[in-house]
């Protein structure tokens, strides 16, 4: 009797208000959207870190014709120093800290360069000559980089030791500031879905003052009277997170996985499947939101 009654208070609400109500989804489903935007993109950046960084090199740059280091000052690198280089690489001191090393040569940089920019109108401009050799060395613990560097930077032949985290970093620095901006969007949109439910809560209050005013003289309690105005917010906001839900899941199936996995293959994308882990934090997410904004609106404008 009572769960019935309660059942159609809430249906009840939901008619009078159904425009405010579709407004409450929507602004719930843009806001909540964006949070799983923000989660998704975490989820990347942690997916690419550690793919990437178990792949990543330092890259220790020879001399070329062009180069003005201190240690460049006899010119391109020579066969000799090339072979102190790799001593030094075999070395008792530096080989526990190398998983494995390679030589890369002119003609091997320069054909690298064409693979990497083939679609690039410059590819033609560039000459082996141009490129430095270098040996590439990858690391038992890449955070070891600094005794790579130190024991190479000032070596004969050698312009720079380069660690290619660095520029990862650069990567995950953007998308961790595209995450921020994901985020600080999200909060603005919650802002306004909070307000919007309130609203929604308020006008569903005034519209039934004469019908909370009997049960109030029959002694109906307070969680009959403010019950079914609180779950309309809660149902108004779920409905937005379902939705959002099915976006974040949309985007991370056909556009991450379907079409940039398929174009980048040397890139670990999250999955779809990852991705249903956000659902319930959205859906709860939107329970609290409402639950909250639903019962300080009903203790203004609800005396019970």
């Amino acid at each position: 009797m009572r769960l019935a009654f309660i059942l159609g208070e809430i249906g009840s609400g939901l008619r009078r208000n159904l425009s405010m109500v579709i407004s409450v989804v929507l602004v719930t489903f843009v806001s909540l959207t964006f949070v799983g935007f923000a989660g998704m993109l975490q989820m990347q950046i942690g997916q690419m870190k550690g793919y990437w960084y178990d792949k990543v090199q330092v890259a220790v740059f020879l001399c070329v014709d062009t180069s003005t280091a201190a240690t460049c000052a006899s010119g391109p690198a020579t066969a000799e120093q090339k072979a102190t280089i790799t001593t030094m690489l075999e070395s008792p001191a530096i080989k526990p800290y190398i998983n494995a090393y390679q030589y890369e040569s002119q003609d091997d940089a320069l054909k690298h360069f064409r693979e990497q920019f083939k679609n690039s109108p410059i590819v033609d401009s560039v000459t082996a000559d141009q490129l430095p050799s270098s040996f590439r060395v990858s690391l038992v613990n890449p955070e070891k980089y600094q005794i790579i560097n130190e024991s190479f930077s000032a070596t004969p032949g050698v312009e720079t030791v380069i660690d290619q985290r660095q520029l990862l970093e650069q990567l995950f620095s953007v998308m961790n500031g595209a995450s921020v901006v994901a985020v600080a969007i999200a909060g603005l949109m919650i802002l306004c879905a909070i307000l919007l439910i309130a609203n929604t809560i308020r006008l569903s209050a005034f519209s039934r003052r004469r019908e909370t005013g009997i049960m109030r003289l029959v002694g109906a309690s307070k969680t009959v009277i403010q019950l079914p105005f609180v779950l309309e917010g809660v149902i108004a906001a779920v409905v937005g997170a379902v939705l959002a839900s099915v976006a974040v899941w949309a985007v991370a199936r056909f556009l991450v996985q379907g079409y940039l996995a398929d174009t980048y293959k040397d890139t670990a994308f999250i999955s779809a499947s990852q991705v249903l882990v956000l659902a319930p934090g959205l859906v709860l997410l939107a329970i609290v939101l409402a639950g909250i904004s639903s019962a300080l609106t009903l203790r203004k404008y609800l005396k019970v």
